[in-house]
């Protein structure tokens, strides 16, 4: 089954595609910069951990309430530790897979470089 290209894209219509295309590039390095410059944070146990990254997935502090400091559980401290830094993490990805998808514009183009 052949592809059918929308009727702007035929014949004479690929100065206008290449126009779509860089369009839709600009638009992915907006929403790139926008994310990578975003803040995000992620709290579990009731608040008990908090960790705050960037949109380049670059740890920027975690905070720890005093009451959780148990010296005698030191395991569950550092497992509140490591979910808040995954949930942080995951929020930052999510951010920067929805901006390009949204930027892509529901284009779809396996192969062109530059394109997710």
């Amino acid at each position: 089954m052949k592809a059918r290209l929308p009727e702007e894209y035929r014949g004479g219509g690929q100065a206008a595609m290449m126009r779509q295309i860089q369009k839709m590039q600009e638009d992915m390095a907006r929403v790139q910069e926008e994310v990578e410059n975003s803040t995000f944070s992620a709290s579990v146990g009731g608040g008990a951990v908090t960790a705050e990254c960037n949109g380049r997935q670059e740890l920027l502090g975690i905070s720890i309430s005093p009451e959780v400091v148990d010296p005698e559980d030191v395991e569950m401290l550092e497992d509140l530790v490591l979910a808040a830094v995954n949930e942080v993490l995951s929020k930052a990805r999510d951010a920067m897979e929805q901006g390009m998808e949204g930027a892509k514009g529901g284009m779809n183009l396996p192969g062109m470089p530059g394109l997710m």
